[in-house]
């Protein structure tokens, strides 16, 4: 029995949209200390300038608060630059949580070729991602009349014998899209060159502005997460994003008088253009919780790319 084009394409789709959210589901267990460490003074890179004063503080501060607080509600907009009718938008709203990792978005905009749909709505628990798929979808030709896609993230990268995606999947490929606003406080207080830009308002409150810039060296030092590569796999992972004419990466953050980032900005230059990630946070520390669909409700997306995998290519 051949794999169904109905099932390709849903598999396609999936992934598409996992990739796209891989920075708000990335497993950032017993990794954001080491962000936060090397970002408040350990020695993840001593060659580079040490900002210092009020700044740093308040940043730290900042940083410490929101560490803490380990969840908030948030909406974040992505523009993407490319060929007439490549580019897009695509908006995410919903509730995240950091420690654990755990997520309830909908993703509106053009999620994938082929997903027939303008939204979806992701929830993640214990790094399992359930997406669920529109009634008015094509996709559910392909799931047997079932609502939900679940994929186990660590099964696939465990299994897969297509490592480099999968490590995507895992939390690798999300380093410069990661929406943990704590991860992104520490990567800010790594750029050589931050700076407090002034008081603004930002929807109406009152908050102080930081900006700085980090080369994707830069930020692949400070990240905790690339100790999950060796040397050779890091060297290589720089030479590809050079090739790819990546060349740094513009960070701000509006900090409110509680000590929250309300507002964080990062902009990806690409020779395309920027790739623009804006996001806004609110009621930090309210509890975060997901409830996952029931099993009954539920397609096992691992499971159909074992099939493919069965098949082979050609299938």
């Amino acid at each position: 029995m051949r794999v169904s084009a109905y099932r390709k394409k849903t598999i396609g789709a999936a992934l598409a949209a996992v990739l796209l959210v891989g920075g708000a589901t990335a497993c950032e267990s017993g990794r954001k200390d080491d962000a936060g460490k090397a970002a408040v003074g350990g020695s993840a890179a001593p060659d580079r300038p040490v900002v210092s004063g009020a700044t740093t503080e308040a940043l730290t501060a900042a940083y410490k608060k929101t560490s803490a607080a380990k969840s908030a509600k948030f909406r974040m907009t992505m523009s993407m630059p490319g060929s007439p009718g490549a580019g897009g938008t695509v908006e995410m709203t919903g509730v995240q949580g950091w420690d654990p990792q755990i997520m309830d978005v909908t993703v509106k905009g053009a999620l994938a070729p082929g997903a027939g749909a303008d939204s979806m709505r992701m929830v993640m628990s214990n790094n399992v991602m359930f997406m669920e798929v529109p009634k008015d979808s094509p996709m559910t030709g392909g799931l047997e009349g079932k609502r939900w896609m679940k994929l186990d993230l660590n099964a696939a990268a465990q299994a897969s014998g297509d490592a480099e995606a999968l490590k995507k999947l895992s939390g690798m490929g999300s380093m410069d899209q990661n929406q943990d606003p704590a991860k992104q406080l520490a990567l800010l207080l790594s750029s050589p060159n931050v700076k407090h830009l002034g008081a603004e308002k930002v929807e109406g409150a009152d908050a102080e502005h930081y900006k700085g810039t980090l080369t994707f060296e830069e930020m692949l030092a400070a990240d905790g997460s690339a100790k999950a590569l060796s040397d050779a796999e890091r060297a290589k992972l720089v030479e590809a994003t050079k090739k790819a004419g990546i060349k740094g990466y513009d960070m701000d953050a509006w900090v409110d008088k509680d000590g929250y980032p309300v507002r964080m900005k990062v902009g990806i230059g690409t020779p395309q253009g920027t790739l623009n990630m804006d996001a806004s946070y609110s009621d930090y520390g309210s509890a975060a919780t997901v409830r996952t669909p029931p099993e009954n409700e539920t397609f096992d997306l691992f499971a159909m790319l074992k099939e493919l995998g069965g098949r082979g290519a050609g299938a």
